[in-house]
């Protein structure tokens, strides 16, 4: 069976999963007494060492977590969470017996589901809570730890009737006391007479602004109600008489945010839609954080529609109503293991676990939409972001009719390439795919809408078969509302191909040098046909070479993309995290170098006298430092060999993740190609001849 992957903090340090509440000790008993891994399994799973395992089972022995198989109420309520996760596609689940104690199960959901809402904030979010009973419990059991700042917590909807004590305003207010936040409340009802009233209020500046604030919420704790006479949605008097006798009511189930869903968790519409106030639940399904808090075998019907349609990817509940979703769906609850399963390890053999990469990131999936986020608000003057995606940028500044286009683009990880070189005098509009993939054709093709003004496109890409399929549909598209698309092909690597077999290289670092030429062109002016021209010309005159020292590692895996020894180099790597063309014995800063720079100067057949442009790039993990020791030789080569430097980068162009490593691109100019090369240019990442 499929085993979820845990969640990882900043730095890939694996989140505790929430069914395991916060006792590292009963995660690690489960994954060895359970799930039968080794301990290096475990250590990698839990991103600790070997011998901390080893001490958290003798450890869950000594406390009674484990007394040869796991405590049967823990073991059920984890084997119904894990279940019930991988089940209905949650990233995570928590379950809670339905009995024990003195305390409701309100109140036992409240705390738990407060636990949950703990492992997700973070200062400056912004947190929307619904409101009822559960929620009034999760805000009551919700604690500062003094270490949040600037959070602020939001109504879902308007107010309601003050008969009860668990009112939107109520529940946001106290939910807000206790994290010592901000609370913005929605000040309008939740359910108003008519639609004109609706939109009349909704046109109001305060109304506005705080539906706005609603709709930046970063993650969304919510319960579930069911239809009953003593459910919140009736009590909070939402509900009168007129709504209950209407016909779409009967198809209803339950009800989120104040709107009501039928069995499949489609919206059920009637007479509440036009007149609510509040969070529509297409807005709650795009959510990326939405933690729903709802237990009772009554309710299960109106949870299991919320799992049905996707608005919930964190669900906290009590064991009986678990038991019930997994039935209702279809599938017999597997019966927790018992008996002894294993012999509790020994001490011997800790050796340490296997060697892990840290990242600064949040949730793997994430990381390259978050990295665009951030991208855009470091540079407003520079990009803006096409849709909601974040996917499709374009430069801010205007672009001239008769302009010819220049779209950019592929996959992310090579950063500041490829976003970081649209602007003034390179391209108009990028497409960002996914790590180390290729941008799917939509993508490209609402770029080229966005550039096109009257004189046609001209695609620049690296030789790799996913963009070249991706952008050659994209331009399809495009010729069909016809728009001209021409497209050239970067193939600069050296080391990959002989110069013969040109074609047939891939595109890396000299894809800026293509770029700045382009880009050039076009903002001169020029026709498509010659702007077209002089990026082939640049392309033929671009000449790649790279090492490194160390593999980069993805974002999910967090270990190295290829094995390499301490004492070996890869030589002709590429900027996916491939492998080389060779692996050799490390050497000297000046041997490296002279390995890259004969190569290029023979595939470039430079001569005294020649100009070039040079670039000096960190492939990801190498510091300036090193990278001026590097310049230092390439450019003494160049003065040897009577080559005049016309112009010198060095730092982080074209990246491959944290690839420790290097690679130097030589452009060969002529007349034509520096006077173009000249001309000013305006992204983030290069900006020459601007203020």
């Amino acid at each position: 069976m499929s085993r979820a992957k845990s969640r990882r903090e900043p730095g890939g340090t694996p989140v505790i999963p929430l069914r395991y509440g916060d006792d590292a000790l009963l995660w690690a008993a489960w994954l060895y007494y359970e799930e039968g891994l080794t301990q290096n399994e475990i250590a990698k799973e839990m991103g600790i060492s070997r011998p901390t395992v080893n001490t958290y089972l003798a450890e869950a022995r000594d406390t009674g977590v484990v007394e040869i198989a796991i405590n049967s109420d823990r073991m059920r309520c984890l084997s119904l969470a894990r279940q019930v996760a991988e089940h209905f596609g949650l990233s995570d689940c928590m379950v809670i017996p339905s009995r024990g104690g003195s305390r409701s199960l309100i109140d036992r959901l409240g705390s738990a589901g407060a636990q949950a809402i703990a492992r997700h904030l973070r200062s400056g979010m912004t947190l929307a809570v619904s409101w009822g009973r559960t929620m009034y419990a999760v805000a009551a059991a919700m604690e500062s730890d003094g270490n949040l700042r600037d959070l602020s917590v939001v109504q879902t909807t308007g107010g309601t009737t003050e008969r009860v004590d668990f009112t939107p305003e109520a529940c946001a207010r106290l939910m807000a006391d206790r994290l010592d936040a901000r609370c913005i409340p929605i000040s309008a009802p939740a359910l108003v007479s008519t639609r004109a009233v609706r939109d009349t209020l909704l046109s109001e500046g305060v109304i506005a602004e705080q539906i706005e604030q609603l709709g930046r919420a970063d993650c969304i704790v919510f319960g579930v109600s069911s239809l009953r006479p003593d459910s919140t949605l009736h009590v909070s008097g939402l509900i009168d008489e007129a709504i209950r006798q209407h016909e779409t009511f009967s198809g209803a189930v339950g009800s989120l945010v104040g709107r009501l869903i039928d069995s499949a968790g489609r919206p059920v519409e009637g007479p509440l839609d036009a007149r609510i106030i509040g969070l529509p639940l297409d807005d709650l399904k795009r959510r990326k954080q939405k933690i729903a808090v709802a237990g009772s075998v009554d309710k299960v019907p109106a949870i299991l529609a919320t799992l049905r349609g996707g608005y919930a990817d964190i669900l906290v509940t009590d064991a009986e109503t678990a038991n019930g979703l997994l039935r209702a769906d279809g599938e017999e609850p597997r019966p927790p293991r018992s008996g002894p399963r294993r012999a509790p390890p020994t001490p011997a053999d800790a050796a340490p676990g296997p060697r892990r990469i840290k990242k600064f990131l949040n949730a793997p999936h994430d990381a390259v939409d978050e990295a665009l986020q951030g991208a855009l608000a470091s540079y407003p003057g520079h990009l803006r972001a096409l849709d909601d995606s974040g996917r499709s940028l374009v430069a801010t500044r205007d672009k001239a009719a008769g302009k010819v286009g220049i779209v950019i683009g592929g996959g992310a990880g090579h950063e500041p390439c490829f976003f970081g070189f649209v602007g003034r005098g390179l391209a108009d509009a990028v497409a960002v795919g996914n790590v180390f993939a290729s941008p799917p054709p939509d993508r490209v093709l609402l770029c080229s809408e966005a550039a096109h003004r009257g004189a046609g496109l001209l695609y620049i890409y690296g030789n790799y078969t996913g963009d070249i399929m991706n952008f050659d549909m994209a331009a399809e598209m495009a010729a069909a509302q016809g728009i001209d698309v021409r497209t050239v092909l970067t193939t600069d690597d050296a080391a990959y191909s002989a110069e013969s077999d040109r074609a047939g290289r891939r595109g890396t670092a000299g894809n800026l040098f293509v770029f700045k030429i382009a880009g050039a062109a076009a903002e001169r002016g020029l026709p498509l046909d010659e702007t077209e021209r002089l990026a082939r010309k640049a392309n033929a005159n671009c000449h790649t070479m790279g090492i490194a020292l160390d593999p980069c590692s993805m974002p999910e895996s967090l270990g190295p993309s290829f094995p390499l020894g301490g004492d070996e180099i890869e030589v002709g790597v590429g900027i996916h995290g491939e492998p080389g063309i060779t692996r050799e014995a490390m050497m000297s800063a000046d041997d490296a170098t002279d390995r890259i720079m004969d190569r290029l100067i023979d595939d470039a057949a430079l001569k005294g006298g020649e100009r070039v442009a040079l670039l000096v790039n960190s492939l990801g993990a190498t510091p300036m430092l090193e990278l001026f020791i590097l310049a230092r030789r390439a450019t003494a080569r160049l003065k040897a060999r009577g080559v005049t430097l016309h112009d010198m980068l060095v730092g982080h162009y074209c990246t491959s993740l944290n690839m420790t490593g290097a690679s130097i691109t030589l452009l060969h100019l002529d007349r034509e190609l520096q006077d173009f090369y000249d001309d000013p240019c305006d992204g983030f990442a290069w900006r020459r001849g601007v203020a």
